[in-house]
């Protein structure tokens, strides 16, 4: 755990690491490739963020823990949103974001992801997103 001297402070920190080390557990990667598991999690979720229409990016964002929220909702613009995302374009967005190779392909990355994120996420709020979201892109949520 990091010490910032401030308690608060420091369980959020705490959660945001813990997630991503779920992020690593998951591809195998070792802590020292932190920079990867926070470019994944960071592309994964601004493609979802921009695809979400403003009030289902609040409601997603409401769930996060508050420093991943911070993630979540850095650079967001609301007024240029909902982005219309076919399957294929939300795995480039996805990509631009990720300046790392990529073994297994984006696909797998962004699965790997949304199946982290899906654990901090209530069930409730998850399979609404699920519904909300276009045929083509539903398929990717787990």
């Amino acid at each position: 755990m990091v010490a910032t001297g401030f308690s608060s402070f420091d369980t959020m920190v705490d959660k945001a690491n813990r997630l991503l080390k779920e992020i690593e557990q998951a591809f195998g990667w070792p802590k020292d490739r932190r920079n990867q598991s926070y470019a994944a999690l960071r592309g994964v979720l601004h493609a979802l963020r921009d695809r979400l229409s403003v009030d289902e990016t609040a409601q997603l964002g409401a769930q996060l823990p508050t420093l991943i929220r911070g993630v979540y909702y850095d650079g967001w613009k609301p007024a240029e949103t909902p982005v219309k995302m076919n399957r294929e374009e939300f795995f480039a967005r996805v990509r631009e974001e990720f300046p790392y190779a990529i073994e297994g392909g984006t696909e797998e990355l962004v699965h790997t992801v949304l199946e982290v994120l899906k654990g901090h996420v209530s069930e409730g709020e998850w399979g609404a997103l699920k519904a909300r979201m276009p045929k083509s892109l539903a398929t990717v949520l787990p």
